[in-house]
């Protein structure tokens, strides 16, 4: 495994969104396509967890997402950040906050 160091690990800007709307993305197995509140922005985040959880699971938890990443496309969308979540064999786990968290909040 390489390492990265304290310096590298602080650039990762993590935030707390709450997930406005979900939608499968057009020819894609794996994909949701995400519309996200911070707070002070939205985002849209597409995610490779359709086949663990349908739309409307995902419509407002709180989840916490990588903010500032660089944007990507995949099958023709934009995504502006990135879900964090857990694989484990056969399904994804989401990581929820045990207690309620303003849309935007910073993880440390």
């Amino acid at each position: 495994m390489d390492t990265i160091t304290f310096e590298e690990f602080k650039k990762v800007e993590i935030r707390i969104g709450k997930v406005l709307s979900a939608e499968k993305v057009e020819n894609a197995d794996k994909l949701l396509k995400l519309q996200v509140d911070f707070g002070e922005f939205q985002r849209q985040i597409i995610s490779g967890i359709a086949q663990s959880f349908t739309p409307e699971e995902l419509v407002g938890k709180k989840l916490p997402f990588i903010v500032n990443l660089e944007y990507r496309k995949f099958k023709g969308e934009e995504s502006q950040g990135m879900l964090m979540a857990i694989d484990v064999p056969d399904k994804t786990v989401l990581l929820v906050p045990e207690e309620h968290v303003p849309e935007g909040t910073e993880v440390v």
